[in-house]
């Protein structure tokens, strides 16, 4: 949406340096992808963005949010005390005025966020006008970006919502204020920060005590402890899942040799059938979330079923590449937690390849007190999943942990210090018709194998 420097400073309680009338259509806090017309935000973090505002002015900024000017460009300014917490201020005032006749949908959990917004956004935007964040924009920068890069005419805004420590996504709500909650599942996702599992589950249930008495709470059928956060709701409660008693069921669900994940859903809006667009058998809890919020705000059973299957998910995430080589890299590398290194494990099991079946794993980060046992545990799994050669990288313990396991349960284990000799590992090893999972934590840069066997041509998906 298009805002003035007036508008914005009126907003923040900021000071125009400049011309008031100069028009902003978009925020970024990214001087190395802001788009023409966008105003850059100088938020001070690892790096401090005041020093990349003449860098923003030359890749197209109209504007910057900032907490001092600097004086090393001519960029028209809102000078405010703190930029990110203006973002904030903005975007509330925003919810609040430009958007107060759109429909909030948030979306949090431990695993399958970012697949169930994507799922959703493409389901809903076969008969409204949707926006939604980008990838995984869902913190206190990613959620206000969003919400102010929607159009004054849309109907229904999806906010993916992270949390790190608690309060994280009530302040997120605070701002979004969203009407319809969807919470994915509970496991051990950034465990460390939230205090454990009951802290997760604490801090997701943020979500569903904002949520007006006249929305809806999704939750997952077949997560008991997603299913105890129903008390917290003053919504209506539905859920989704294999469950009997689930309000949308996943009736079946069937996995091809790609990935692709066909489903029924047995809704009381009429049944939905599809293949979906995102890979994984995992991905059925995550359409059947999807399907529910979408059914619920008036999409058709036919409308869904269309959007689910032309649903792309995000870079990283279940990307599927077939080499020049004859070579399947299955690319998850944006990631991991326990549950999704699980899901990841059981997707390259189900490919349909003929050779042998190799996968590259690093830390999943921040598990907390349980690290060294989850990632032990990974490790078994792997070797149950058919993983003949696994190659671990890194020297911690966790990633001990992950080689001993596997070494246990019978697979070959090799271990590496970092990316680039894993790359120099499988490159030694791949041959035709053989497949790699690549995944981990997203500090460890695992895509780079994925890019680097890609990067003499793929058909990629």
């Amino acid at each position: 949406m298009q805002l003035t420097l007036a508008q914005i400073a009126a907003a923040t309680g900021g000071r125009v340096v400049g011309s008031p009338a100069t028009i902003v259509d978009g925020f970024a806090n990214d001087s190395r992808s802001i788009a023409v017309g966008e105003c850059f935000v100088a938020i001070a973090d690892q790096r401090d963005g005041h020093d990349f505002v003449a860098t923003a002015a030359a890749a197209g900024a109209t504007a910057a949010l900032v907490a001092r000017n600097d004086d090393d460009h001519d960029l028209p300014l809102v000078v405010v005390d703190d930029p990110l917490a203006a973002l904030a201020r903005l975007a509330t005032v925003v919810r609040g005025d430009r958007l107060s006749g759109t429909r909030v949908v948030g979306v949090t959990g431990s695993t399958g966020k970012t697949s169930t917004k994507d799922l959703l956004a493409s389901a809903l935007a076969t008969e409204l006008r949707v926006h939604a964040n980008r990838s995984s924009f869902n913190n206190e920068i990613g959620l206000p970006v969003t919400l102010l890069g929607a159009r004054d005419d849309t109907e229904v805004l999806v906010c993916e919502m992270g949390a790190r420590v608690a309060g994280n996504v009530a302040a997120l709500c605070a701002v979004a204020r969203p009407e319809i909650g969807v919470i994915t599942n509970i496991g051990m996702a950034h465990a460390e920060h939230l205090g454990g599992a009951d802290g997760t589950e604490r801090v997701k249930g943020e979500l569903l005590e904002a949520l007006p008495a006249d929305g809806l709470a999704g939750l997952n059928a077949d997560d008991p402890v997603s299913l105890r956060l129903a008390r917290r709701s003053k919504a209506p409660v539905a859920t989704a899942g294999r469950a009997s008693d689930a309000t949308v069921r996943i009736v079946s669900a069937t996995i091809d040799g790609e990935l692709r994940c066909s489903i029924r859903l047995r809704t009381p809006w009429g049944d939905v059938e599809s293949r979906l667009g995102l890979r994984g058998a995992h991905q059925a809890a995550n359409a059947a979330l999807a399907a529910t919020a979408a059914l619920h705000l008036g999409v058709s059973p036919a409308g869904v079923a269309e959007g689910l299957a032309a649903a792309r998910g995000s870079s990283w995430r279940m990307e599927l590449a077939h080499t020049v080589d004859g070579i399947t890299i299955l690319n998850d590398a944006y990631n991991a937690n326990p549950d999704s290194m699980r899901a990841a494990l059981e997707a390259v099991r189900d490919l349909a390849v003929d050779g042998r079946r190799y996968a590259v794993l690093g830390t999943m980060r921040e598990l907390g007190a349980d690290s060294v046992a989850e990632h032990r545990a990974i490790g078994r799994f792997a070797a149950a999943c058919g993983i003949d050669h696994l190659v671990v990288v890194g020297d911690d313990d966790e990633v001990g942990g992950l080689a001993s396991g596997a070494r246990e349960a019978g697979a070959a284990v090799e271990q590496v210090d970092d990316a680039t000799a894993a790359l120099e590992a499988v490159r030694l090893r791949l041959r035709a018709g053989d497949a790699l999972l690549v995944k981990a934590s997203r500090a460890v840069g695992l895509e780079s194998i994925a890019l680097a066997l890609c990067a003499a041509g793929a058909d990629a998906s």
